[in-house]
C-alpha cells in the first residue's frame, strides 16, 4: 500500500498540470462541438477530464528519470541529471521473472488506454486500442532509454495486453442499445 501511495503522490503534479491544460482548452472544445452541432454529456466530459489527468500522471511516472520529483524541481531542490543513457532488455518475460508487481502495474497502467477511448469515442475498435497501446508504449520506451531508465520489451507486451483487457472490459460492461421495436 505504501508503494501505491508513493506512485500516486508522484503522479499528482502531472495530473494537476494536465487538468490545468484541459481547463484552458475546454472552451475551444465546447466551441468546436457547438460549431459541429454536437453535444457531450456532463458524464462524458468528466470521464474525459479523468483520462486527461491520468495521462498527465502517467507522463510524470514514465517520462522522467529515476528520482525525479516535479515538486522539488518547482522549488529548485532537484539537482539530478535529466538525460543519461539507459539500459535495454530484449529478453521476453525477463521482467515477469523478477517482479510480479511490475507485471501487474503494466496491465493496470494501460487498462485505461483500452477502456476509456472505447467509452469516450464512437467507432472504437480493438485494433485501435492495440495500436494506441503499442504506439504510446514504444514512444515511452524509446524516451526512457534517453533518461537513464530502460527499454523493456516486456513493457511493450504487457502494456498492450493491459489495453486489450481494458477494451474487453468495455465489451463486457457496455449495455446493448434497444430500439423502440425491440422493447
Amino acid at each position: 500500500m505504501g508503494e501505491l501511495l508513493y506512485f500516486l503522490r508522484r503522479m499528482l503534479p502531472g495530473c494537476l498540470l494536465a487538468l490545468a491544460l484541459w481547463a484552458a482548452v475546454l472552451p475551444l472544445r465546447r466551441h468546436r462541438l457547438a460549431r459541429l452541432g454536437l453535444q457531450s454529456s456532463r458524464g462524458r466530459e468528466w470521464l474525459l477530464a479523468a483520462f486527461v489527468a491520468f495521462c498527465g500522471g502517467m507522463a510524470i511516472l514514465t517520462l522522467t528519470p529515476p528520482g525525479f520529483d516535479l515538486l522539488k524541481v518547482l522549488r529548485g531542490n532537484w539537482h539530478g541529471r535529466f538525460f543519461r543513457p539507459g539500459e535495454m532488455n530484449l529478453e521476453l518475460f525477463r521482467t515477469f521473472r523478477y517482479s510480479k508487481l511490475v507485471l501487474a502495474g503494466n496491465f493496470v497502467m494501460f487498462l485505461p488506454f483500452g477502456l476509456l477511448p472505447a467509452v469516450l469515442w464512437r467507432g472504437s475498435r480493438w485494433y485501435r486500442a492495440l495500436l494506441i497501446a503499442v504506439g504510446v508504449t514504444a514512444c515511452i520506451e524509446c524516451w526512457q532509454l534517453q533518461i537513464g531508465r530502460s527499454f523493456d520489451v516486456d513493457d511493450l507486451l504487457f502494456n498492450a495486453v493491459g489495453a486489450m483487457l481494458g477494451w474487453l472490459l468495455w465489451l463486457i460492461l457496455r449495455k446493448p442499445t434497444l430500439t423502440c421495436e425491440e422493447r
